[in-house]
């Protein structure tokens, strides 16, 4: 799976579908299997309208940040509301959420929307441990998290900043899925000699897996979990001969 924001010429984010569809287009070119996932995020824009646009391009995957946090310099604000209307109008367009959670609050709001049937499954979480708000990397608030889950769910965990590899070696120990990039994480180690790039960030994520024996997920098996957009995949059914 890969987690995808646009950015424009300049570097700076944006939301603009325009941006997103060019993206789209050479993952689907290069490296059609995978399952695409796109930021809703209210980091930078909190209007539903810019926040949503993207889910009508229909990837696979749209994130969903389950309530407002603190980052050390900034505030994500997600409103119930518009979280609401993010879950509604990914079910609309066949796109499955990317239940973000940044402390325990947030699993409990999600498993609510489960229970008002704004989501229908699969699930999939992503966990994020570290920020100064929100979980932080210890088996504890770790295996407070993990317990609130249903078994059956789909879980990764992710690190910020200095603590993405040893959050990351814990999920391949304990054999869940593994969030890791440079949203996360700039830096190759705990000293910050260098700035890494997002693939020395997988490939160091592959040699663990070889060091614990862990099989990985091929992006074939997620999509036979369910993980593709479901009006492609009814599409796709029904055209079948």
């Amino acid at each position: 799976m890969v987690h995808v924001h646009a950015r424009n010429d300049d570097g700076t984010p944006t939301y603009r579908p325009e941006v997103y569809q060019t993206i789209f287009e050479g993952i689907r070119k290069w490296c059609p299997e995978l399952a695409i996932c796109a930021s809703c995020s209210g980091r930078n824009w909190p209007e539903f309208e810019k926040r949503a646009a993207v889910i009508e391009l229909k990837p696979d995957l749209c994130s969903l940040t389950l309530s407002s946090l603190n980052f050390s310099q900034q505030a994500s604000v997600n409103e119930p509301q518009i979280i609401q209307q993010l879950a509604e109008k990914m079910k609309q367009h066949g796109v499955i959420p990317e239940l973000e959670c940044f402390d325990m609050g947030m699993i409990n709001y999600g498993l609510y929307l489960i229970r008002k049937q704004f989501l229908d499954g699969p699930y999939y979480w992503n966990l994020l441990f570290g920020n100064i708000a929100g979980f932080q990397p210890t088996f504890s608030q770790i295996g407070a998290a993990l317990q609130e889950i249903p078994y059956e769910h789909f879980i990764s965990l992710a690190g910020l900043g200095q603590h993405q590899l040893p959050v990351n070696a814990l999920a391949i120990a304990m054999g869940y899925g593994v969030r890791v990039g440079l949203e996360d994480n700039i830096w190759w180690d705990q000293q910050r000699s260098r700035k890494c790039t997002n693939l020395e960030l997988v490939e160091r994520i592959h040699h663990l897996m070889e060091l614990h024996g862990a099989t990985l997920m091929t992006a074939d098996d997620l999509r036979r979990q369910g993980f593709a957009n479901k009006q492609k995949q009814l599409h796709t059914e029904t055209s079948r001969p």
